[in-house]
């Protein structure tokens, strides 16, 4: 038995195109998030973009909408590249054994969300953030029966511990806005981090700026849904990779011929643009393991949807999962099959949905994008990844498609 066999990923050489699914109902706003939903997620986010609703929502969008173009997006790309070689730095000075990808990603997508968002880094309260966001994951972000059951106006026992969390929460977020406020900006610099572009946004069409309390929640919303659903991305393409040596090795080839131009350290555009296998091995990783491995959304009103009537209340569960895997959606759909995004055909939108889709789709999508193509590309670039065992490891669901524990991978410089 391969070591693809034991993983049940499937490895083939063969491009593939999905062929077209059938179309999605446009009425959006009939559906909103499930008042389970709404008592995982508020203690962290509060009111942010991520579960606002209704006008709320329009107004958030509209105004952070500039702060995530892809111009302003490559100002913050020398930040994202000064934490990817620290990490590689970092993972060099174990001499090159074994190591803990997983928790090696997520501490450096954290401090890709800190600098990006406060432009210094995390050295001093690194920690404290690192602890909240494993405290909350940890122990209140899972959903309880009684979360399922009651209504959202009857709080349960784990909403009077998030209720505790978020006052703490909040104080830290506050902290390091203040933190932020007090390193100024000159009158008339350029905007050098989000918390500049976000402070200075307005609603083009009202005039309106965040007041303090919805920026702090904007803050944990961009820190908190940024860094968690890279790194996981980030964790399963390494895995995917060290399962896939072929494949590791042409990603590798790339990044040499990028990097003998001197692109891949320049922060630009090109960066992107030429690696394109890169982006095309984190486009099928996010196909296998979606980041969101099941959207539930609740009806506000009545509605039809493929012919079938939902009541005002009703539960609808999209699966990325099922869907990205889809038999009558994508030929081999478990094969692991970069060069099926590379055809100059994107698939269908309703087929392949990792940061959602429509108006609702995620606004950070392209940051995520470049963070992750850059840091894979790097990573590679300095090291041949594999795995030290062949126990499988199995996807759990957990708000994002987690591994079910942390393999130890290693690492040879190359």
């Amino acid at each position: 038995m391969s070591i693809a066999e034991v993983y049940d990923i499937t490895v083939t050489r063969r491009p593939l195109v999905p062929p077209t699914p059938p179309r999605a109902p446009d009425n959006y706003e009939n559906y909103t998030r499930t008042p389970a939903g709404l008592r995982v997620l508020r203690p962290m986010l509060g009111e942010g973009l991520l579960i606002a609703e209704g006008r709320a929502w329009k107004h958030q969008r509209r105004t952070l909408a500039p702060a995530f173009t892809p111009r302003a997006v490559t100002t913050l790309e020398p930040y994202m590249i000064a934490a990817i070689d620290e990490t590689i730095a970092k993972l060099k000075a174990t001499g090159g054994g074994a190591v803990d990808l997983r928790e090696a990603m997520q501490r450096m997508t954290l401090e890709i969300a800190a600098r990006t968002m406060f432009s210094f880094g995390m050295d001093r309260h690194g920690a404290a953030l690192r602890d909240f966001v494993m405290e909350y994951g940890e122990t209140l972000a899972r959903p309880h029966m009684l979360d399922l059951l009651l209504p959202l106006n009857w709080p349960t026992p784990q909403d009077f511990r998030r209720a505790r969390f978020r006052k703490r929460w909040t104080a830290f977020v506050g902290k390091l806005m203040a933190e932020r406020r007090a390193a100024g900006k000159d009158d008339n610099a350029p905007a050098r981090d989000l918390f500049d572009l976000m402070g200075a946004a307005h609603d083009p069409e009202t005039g309106e700026a965040f007041t303090d309390a919805q920026l702090g929640d904007q803050v944990a919303t961009m820190i908190l849904a940024g860094h968690e659903t890279t790194a996981t991305a980030l964790f399963w393409a390494l895995y995917l990779l060290a399962l896939d040596p072929a494949t590791q090795e042409q990603l590798a080839a790339e990044v040499r011929g990028v990097a003998t131009s001197g692109a891949l350290e320049a922060a630009g555009a090109l960066d992107i643009e030429r690696l394109k296998f890169t982006r095309a091995v984190i486009d099928e990783t996010m196909r296998l393991y979606p980041p969101a491995f099941l959207i539930a959304r609740a009806a506000a009103g009545p509605d039809t949807i493929a012919g079938r009537s939902v009541r005002k209340g009703d539960v609808i569960l999209i699966a990325p999962w099922l869907l990205h895997r889809h038999e009558k959606l994508w030929r081999e759909p478990n094969a692991f099959v970069p060069a099926r995004f590379m055809t100059g055909a994107p698939p269908d939108r309703f087929a392949y949905l990792p940061f959602g889709v429509g108006p609702r789709i995620c606004i950070g999508a392209h940051f995520a994008l470049v963070e992750a193509t850059l840091a894979l590309a790097k990573i590679i670039g300095a090291f041949r990844v594999a795995l030290a065992d062949k126990e499988p490891v199995i996807p759990i669901g957990v708000v994002t498609t987690q591994p079910n524990r942390s393999p130890v991978f290693t690492i040879k410089p190359r």
